[in-house]
């Protein structure tokens, strides 16, 4: 087993005198005696006691607005969904500091908004990605755009938090689902859209979205396909051509 960094000293301490102590009643202080440091310490790895709870949002707001912008308009479906699933990758390698961090955060005020502040700049990211790649200035756009991106995130919560309560103990697949459910919703506005979910002996669990775009050009998003692509290949060329 790897030896804790301090920063993951710092967090531990943290999180064991939230437990105890309750959030408001511990101190910057109380952590670094706990861990065994100084306060500036403290200070040299975290600006505040909530940072302990947050500190890598910044991080992954910005991995997620790079996968986004290296996507163009054929692939930005994908892009969006690859999003979503690595930010739940992130919180699933968390494991238990993630439950411990939401059961803070469904008890104490403060945290709860900063929690909200932080889905509202993903949901942002989502909004102005999506309003850019279905083109189409106007009201209507971007109201789609607004309603998609909530939809996008209220999909992830919504699976994420099934896990965080000990719901779920495979959340990948429930949120391959639950994406599916909102590109069904949603890419008719980019043109014609045919769904199939393509039979358990072809590959296993798979459902596959095809749109045609009004350029003409088609998009295939296929989602958890248990076999390789050779076995894949006829059921996405049927699609293809309708």
């Amino acid at each position: 087993m790897s030896t804790p960094t301090t920063r993951d000293r710092l967090a531990q301490a943290a999180f064991d005198l939230f437990n105890e102590r309750g959030y408001e009643q511990t101190t910057i202080d109380d952590i670094a005696e706990r861990a065994g440091l100084g306060r500036a310490t403290f200070f040299r790895h975290y600006r505040s006691k909530e940072d302990v709870i947050f500190p890598d949002h910044d991080r992954l707001l910005a991995l997620v607005a790079e996968r986004l912008r290296t996507s163009g308009q054929p692939t930005a479906l994908t892009a969006v969904i690859d999003a979503v699933r690595l930010v739940l990758a992130h919180y699933l390698d968390e494991g238990e500091v993630a439950r411990r961090r939401y059961t803070l955060t469904s008890t104490v005020p403060a945290l709860r908004d900063r929690e909200i502040a932080s889905v509202a700049r993903y949901q942002r990211l989502f909004r102005e990605f999506i309003a850019e790649w279905a083109g189409d200035p106007g009201e209507s756009a971007s109201l789609r755009a607004e309603l998609m991106a909530a939809a996008v995130v209220a999909a992830h919560n919504h699976i994420l938090r099934r896990w965080l309560r000990g719901e779920s103990a495979d959340p990948v697949p429930e949120l391959d689902d639950a994406l599916r459910l909102v590109i069904g919703l949603f890419t008719v506005s980019a043109g014609t859209v045919s769904a199939s979910t393509v039979s358990a002996s072809t590959v296993s669990a798979s459902t596959v979205f095809a749109s045609t775009g009004r350029d003409g050009g088609t998009t295939i998003v296929a989602f958890r396909a248990g076999q390789d692509i050779d076995a894949l290949l006829p059921e996405l060329r049927r699609l293809a051509g309708q």
